[in-house]
């Protein structure tokens, strides 16, 4: 999996002509050219495989109009016949004790697709825990849910945004769950993301007041909305250090709530799917220790491989610096540069799984910032953006349905040509 990641970046990457950095010429599988020098020890990047090998066994399986995939066939199962002698079969297990082909209903009367009828004839619904199914299909007619659906369509994976921190400083979690939830069972979404700045900003005064928000939100969201994933989003500054006790000790004492073992914790216990660290801090935080954007990035996700919380969820890189006031006036060339900054560096640091860009958002002042065209016209950040393909999948958007540019619609159908993702935020 992380050779096809490289392989399929560096394919999308190589569209915008930008390079990927070259292989150690004294280890044609080391990577560790590409890591800062104060590396941990016990961190080492090795490639799983070199360019030319990469190459061969894609023209081994591709070659010859891909005869060897055609080939190829599953392992034959081992069979045991119950009614040799010796032979021993349970026969206590679930299930009628038949052979069936695949897309035969799971249960008599259940057609393919959809679910199975009740007795008085219906079609049976099961109902989330305090979630009526009236509430449901009313909240698919609201503007939020119209908006799912039209993202739905488009082609993206849908996550409902939304911020239930201030309704639990308020004591009104289970009624702003619940709305949230009723959006987030439509068809086509994937998860919730429950929280931004989640211990970066001043809602939470101790951490375990934070750890106790994490905990009632996840358990009531489960509840409500069973089978979505859930997601948080938050910083973690220390990590950006690499080995600079200095710079380590001043972001511990700045941001003392923002503590790596206790965040990931989070993807450990289970309570959350998805991770996204902001990369908004990189570029001036740490500037005291001569420590720049690049060096910062690159600490920091050499961090996060190192702690392997991509074994308990999916990480992901968020940047609204790529956006900018009015709309971005960068050249081809140096749209390109700026991508493979924002977007390449973190994938290819094989840590984040996902990017998500900031497309559009307002400042405090009311200025809007843009990462297209204004009113959709031409730009030439966005025209590279488009020439990501291959990574579609990997690259998620912010939209607030409230503040569209032109109209939902449109707006939708321009974001889907770019991002294969979208979180789309509810009041």
């Amino acid at each position: 999996m992380r050779l096809r990641k490289l392989f399929v970046v560096g394919l999308s990457l190589s569209l915008l002509g930008i390079g990927v950095p070259a292989w150690s010429q004294d280890d044609p599988r080391s990577c560790n050219d590409l890591m800062s020098g104060d590396t941990p020890a016990y961190v080492v990047c090795r490639w799983m495989a070199t360019p030319e090998e990469a190459a061969g066994i894609a023209d081994f399986w591709l070659s010859n109009d891909g005869e060897h995939l055609k080939e190829a066939t599953p392992i034959d199962p081992i069979l045991i016949d119950c009614t040799e002698a010796g032979n021993e079969c349970p026969n206590d297990s679930e299930g009628d004790g038949q052979l069936h082909d695949d897309g035969d209903a799971d249960v008599e009367g259940a057609e393919e697709g959809g679910a199975p009828e009740c007795r008085t004839g219906e079609n049976c619904f099961v109902n989330p825990e305090g979630l009526s199914q009236t509430e449901i299909q009313a909240a698919e007619k609201t503007a939020d849910g119209q908006a799912v659906k039209t993202a739905a369509t488009a082609g993206m994976r849908v996550w409902v945004d939304a911020e239930l921190a201030d309704d639990w400083k308020a004591g009104k979690l289970a009624e702003a769950a619940k709305k949230v939830a009723a959006i987030a069972t439509q068809q086509g979404v994937v998860g919730i993301r429950f929280t931004t700045q989640l211990g970066y900003n001043n809602t939470f005064e101790t951490a375990d007041e934070m750890d106790k928000f994490v905990t009632e939100a996840t358990t009531t969201l489960r509840n409500l909305a069973p089978g979505k994933k859930l997601a948080a989003h938050t910083v973690v500054p220390v990590l950006a250090c690499g080995a600079n006790d200095a710079c380590k000790a001043e972001m511990t004492k700045k941001y003392p709530k923002l503590d790596p073992e206790r965040i990931g914790a989070w993807l450990a216990k289970g309570q959350i799917d998805q991770l996204a660290l902001d990369s908004g801090h990189l570029a001036t935080e740490y500037a005291t220790w001569k420590i720049d954007a690049a060096e910062a990035q690159r600490n920091q996700w050499i961090q996060v491989r190192a702690r392997a919380w991509d074994a308990y969820g999916q990480v992901t890189s968020e940047d609204a610096g790529l956006a900018a006031a009015g709309s971005p006036k960068l050249t081809a060339e140096q749209a390109g540069q700026s991508i493979t900054d924002r977007v390449a560096a973190p994938l290819q640091a094989d840590a984040a799984e996902a990017v998500t860009l900031w497309s559009r958002w307002q400042s405090e002042q009311g200025q809007v910032n843009r990462l297209f065209g204004e009113k959709w016209a031409q730009n030439a950040t966005w025209d590279q953006l488009k020439k990501l393909t291959s990574i579609r999948p990997r690259l998620a958007t912010v939209y607030d349905a409230s503040a569209p540019e032109t109209d939902v619609a449109t707006d939708l159908k321009n974001l889907s040509e770019v991002f294969g993702q979208i979180y789309l935020h509810t009041a």
